[in-house]
């Protein structure tokens, strides 16, 4: 994987994790509904996961050697 594309991957996992910051807060304070409480909550975790796992990707897969 070239660096411009981890680079572009690892912004996907930042924005994962910012969805899942501002879901988790709506499904908390904001919503009264139940069932979409309970969705948002779920999506959230999903991505928070997802973005948990490509920043575990993009840090320990080291340098690309490129110059």
């Amino acid at each position: 994987m070239s660096a411009l594309d981890k680079m572009w991957v690892s912004f996907a996992g930042i924005a994962f994790l910012m969805i899942s910051m501002g879901m988790i807060y709506l499904s908390r304070y904001k919503l009264k509904n139940g069932i979409l409480k309970f969705t948002f909550a779920l999506i959230a975790y999903i991505l928070l996961i997802l973005g948990f796992f490509i920043m575990v990707f993009t840090v320990f897969s080291g340098p690309t050697g490129g110059a």
